[in-house]
């Protein structure tokens, strides 16, 4: 029996089950990727052609020998080995060669010997292009044999695989043989793929109703002369005899009674793009937004989608609320430990202070976001003109990275911005208030729990002007009273500190009085000009715990640009490179991997004019971190801008950490304060930027929210572009709110209707089987150790885990020496029981203080050991580069050592 991947239904062969994928899982491709149908083989493709090629050079044997012979090869010229596929070692010889590396032959009996790509590969060609393994010289080639396949492996595998789907009239694919229903299924699956077109793709429904009317047309009309010449043929092969008007009549009845044809014939169900919403609406569960009016003569409207219902949808998805369920601690109680570890904002105080989400009874925590963004061009004549407020909100109860993917931020208020200035954040948000009192009085009801489960909000995350227009403080932050964390004045900030104690942190009995002298006075006290629109209408919700600071505009487009232009603007003056210099080697410089997506942009002649570098959040990032790689090696050691820099990269490594202990804040606290030092006694003629005040109070932050990582926007800014796309490819600007609104919520629709929704994902595109008698003693007694029962590992080059891409040749910190990191660098990865291990290979490690980063060596042991993820000192994989002889590598996060 073979099984499927995506709901664990079986069925009795290969073809059948890939029937089952085209009927039952509509969602495979474009969103999931299909699985392989085998079910040892940890493969996914992201086009069902890649699946089918996969199978048919894979899985193509059809085990008629009980014992399959493998080989894996090592190189003659290095010391590596495991190269699963004849492939791959040429591969691997090709990268000799580009280095120009003398390379001799590798088949027995030719002393041919060369240094150049082509003409090694015209070598090969004219004298091996027909060899076998025994031609390899003596210990390139290691063969082992399989034992016996699995009952998987020896179920029946049909032999034309490209025609898999002629036999869905047999096989009634995962319906148990219930004929009656696969119409519905056709209907469905046909339904999916034009949601999938119309809603994920921006295919405008006047151009599917076009086709559709053609592809009705082509079936029922012009089929039916072909179809009656076939039946008649098929008749007249039998000897049968019957009269025309019969045979018309036939043909006709099949052409029409084809699920298809009814669907999109007239009347159909999808037919016209009314009738598809409303088959959307009905099969999908689709939540649609409501209308609510601001002004009827003016025609000012904004979209809300309504809270409770989109929660209900949400959580009758088995696989969240299982996460949500698994992920409930219970409650926590406050007590001082220096080894309390803050992972997530469940860790920090206000979470634990909070004592209706922080309960033994399961409770719903969420976050919101709120953020203006251009539909159009921001630069063109329609600037502002489009603009619009965008409300999201999360589940913070899944653990931290399940929100990594754009379907798990669901809407819920879209207005233009220029309603939300005229009518006030009271207004728009009126009816998302009114849920969430619902939601925290009387909670939303799960029927799987069989009870009502209670919320309400745990933080509202926004850039500062945002945070400050809703939390009620005062939007300009060149006045006295600029911070919403502290009641410091702006005259005092350029002389004192956080950590010195000269500012006291607002409380929830001095807002209070700040709020009520405000209103009487009718002038902002101690920046505060009204009361936050949550705090009034939520009971368990508080303006001074609930607005996190946001570090993507802190640092990444704050701090990091203003002081990368001053520092830089002074190395330049001081002539140790010349900003031409800079700017070819960030050019030349062999980004790798992530570094190569979001490589940072040249810095523009008008920087020290502007004051700043520009650039995005991702960029910005970039540059700080790899600048030592860039320009290191012209920068004389203990120079004081450098230092700045190097501090402010350190900095950055701290806070973007996703675990923190009370130890790793303290020092982020010292730091700080060192870099201030430095930055004023450097630049004292520069004044700070309120940025440089908000980054003092992260380290109490820190301990309030936990880590900044899970609250900063950048991951909800990158939700904006699916509205973007969609104004882009529509062109409609009628009542864009809602247009946006009604195409996110069947986006949304569709996937939380796909079985993988929630799912965890392991991303492989390629492996190769290599039993594990034929790999390094110590990597196959680490196996076994591991799995017991495995004989066969799947190798894999590339493979994505939780969103995170890991490759062959990749850093990771795995374990600490001495207090520093220990790194290993990947050169295999297995996956075993649906379950990613490295096989790494042990480093040398030094820290140069100068770059502040990690100098790689060999390590003298050689020791290869196999590390699961959860293993790892930290997930995120790193990429090495030379510079000059050394080869170091840069840490992107700070990483917590553990004795």
């Amino acid at each position: 029996m073979w099984q499927c991947k995506g709901c664990s239904v079986y069925v009795e062969s290969r073809s059948k089950l890939l029937n089952h994928y085209k009927l039952r899982h509509p969602h495979f491709g474009r969103t999931t990727r299909f699985p392989c149908t085998y079910s040892k083989c940890p493969c996914t493709f992201k086009t069902w052609n890649a699946l089918i090629v996969h199978q048919s050079r894979v899985h193509s044997t059809q085990y008629t020998q009980t014992q399959k012979e493998l080989s894996v090869f090592s190189c003659h010229l290095c010391t590596c080995k495991n190269l699963a596929s004849e492939r791959e070692f040429f591969v691997h010889i090709n990268t000799h060669l580009k280095r120009n590396e003398n390379v001799s032959c590798m088949f027995v009996g030719c002393i041919f010997e060369t240094s150049v790509y082509g003409t090694f590969k015209a070598h090969k060609s004219r004298k091996h292009t027909r060899h076998a393994l025994t031609d390899f010289l003596p210990g390139i080639v290691r063969t082992s044999t399989l034992a016996s396949p699995s009952l998987d492996d020896l179920c029946v595998v049909d032999q034309d695989e490209e025609c898999v789907e002629e036999d869905v009239s047999d096989s009634s694919v995962g319906l148990n043989n219930q004929h009656t229903a696969l119409p519905s299924v056709i209907e469905h699956q046909l339904a999916a793929a034009l949601l999938k077109l119309e809603y994920l793709v921006h295919v405008p429904g006047t151009a599917i109703d076009e086709f559709l009317h053609e592809l009705n047309y082509l079936i029922n009309s012009a089929s039916v002369p072909l179809s009656r010449g076939i039946v008649s043929n098929i008749l007249q092969h039998y000897n049968l005899q019957i009269d025309n008007s019969v045979i018309t009549e036939i043909a006709k009845a099949v052409c029409s009674s084809n699920p298809v044809s009814k669907a999109i014939e007239k009347g159909g169900l999808l037919s016209t793009s009314y009738q598809r919403r409303q088959y959307y609406k009905e099969k999908f569960g689709v939540v649609e937004p409501v209308t609510y009016i601001l002004d009827h003569k003016k025609k000012h409207t904004f979209q809300y989608v309504p809270l409770l219902k989109s929660l209900q949808h949400i959580l009758g998805n088995k696989e969240i609320l299982d996460k949500i369920v698994q992920s409930h601690r219970g409650q926590q109680h406050i007590e001082p430990d220096p080894s309390y570890e803050f992972r997530s904002p469940e860790d920090g105080w206000h979470f634990r202070e909070n004592g209706f989400l922080n309960a033994d009874e399961l409770r719903i925590s969420l976050r919101l976001y709120v953020d203006d963004f251009e539909t159009c061009n921001p630069l063109g004549t329609s600037r502002k003109k489009h603009q619009l407020c965008g409300v999201y909100w999360i589940l913070s109860n899944l653990p931290p990275g399940s929100h990594s993917s754009l379907s798990y931020i669901y809407l819920a208020v879209l207005c233009k911005s220029r309603d939300v200035k005229s009518y006030g954040y009271d207004k728009v948000l009126e009816p998302l208030l009114q849920d969430l009192k619902t939601l925290e009085d009387q909670g939303v009801y799960v029927p799987s729990l069989d009870k009502s489960v209670k919320g309400t909000v745990l933080s509202v995350v926004a850039d500062n002007l945002g945070a400050h227009g809703i939390a009620g403080f005062v939007e300009s932050f060149s006045g006295d009273y600029f911070c919403r964390f502290c009641t410091g004045k702006s005259c005092d900030v350029r002389h004192h500190c956080v950590a010195s104690g000269a500012f006291s942190l607002r409380t929830k009995e001095d807002h209070a009085d700040h709020v009520k002298s405000a209103c009487e006075s009718n002038a902002h006290c101690f920046g505060v000009k009204r009361a936050c629109v949550f705090t009034k209408s939520l009971s368990h919700f508080h303006v001074v715990s609930g607005f996190p600071p946001d570090i993507a505009h802190d640092i990444f487009e704050g701090i990091v640009p203003v002081e990368l232009a001053h520092c830089l603007g002074l190395l330049i003056s001081k002539r140790l490179f010349t900003l031409e210099d800079l700017n070819k080697a960030v050019l030349a410089f062999p980004y790798k991997w992530s570094d190569k997506t979001n490589k940072p942009h040249v810095v523009p002649q008008s920087f020290l004019v502007r004051k700043t570098i520009g650039g995005n959040a991702h960029e910005n990032w970039s540059l700080l971190r790899l600048l030592p790689f860039v320009i290191g090696s012209l920068v004389p050691e203990n120079e004081p801008a450098w230092l700045v820099l190097m501090d402010l990269k350190e900095i950055v490594e701290l806070v973007v950490a996703p675990v923190h202990n009370d130890e790793s804040i303290s020092y982020l606290e010292s730091k700080v304060i060192e870099h201030r030092q430095r930055y004023q006694e450097l630049f004292p003629g520069v004044r700070l930027i309120p940025k440089h005040h908000f980054l003092e109070h992260y380290p109490q932050m820190l301990r309030c929210f936990g880590p900044l990582v899970t609250v900063w926007t950048m991951r909800f800014e990158a939700k904006h572009s699916f509205f973007k796309n969609i104004v882009k490819h529509t062109r409609c600007f009628k009542n864009v709110p809602l247009t946006l609104a009604s195409k996110h919520q069947m986006m949304i629709a569709f996937h939380i209707h796909s079985p993988s929704y929630g799912k965890s994902t392991l991303d492989v595109s390629s492996v190769s089987a290599v039993p594990i008698d034929i790999l390094k003693e110590e990597v196959a007694e680490a196996i076994r150790l591991k799995c017991p029962s495995t004989s066969v590992v799947h190798l894999a080059k590339n493979v994505s885990s939780a969103g995170i891409a890991y490759s062959n040749g990749m850093i990771v910190a795995h374990g600490s020496v001495g207090g520093m990191p220990e790194f290993a660098e990947i050169i295999q990865m297995c996956v075993m029981n649906e379950t990613l291990f490295l096989i790494v290979k042990g480093m040398c490690g030094w820290y140069n203080e100068h770059y502040r980063a990690f100098e790689l060596s060999r390590s003298l042991t050689r020791e290869i050991k196999l590390v699961a993820l959860n293993e790892l000192a930290d997930t995120y994989p790193l990429a090495s580069y030379m510079v000059g002889s050394s080869c170091m590598v840069a840490l992107k996060r700070h990483i917590l050592i553990k004795d």
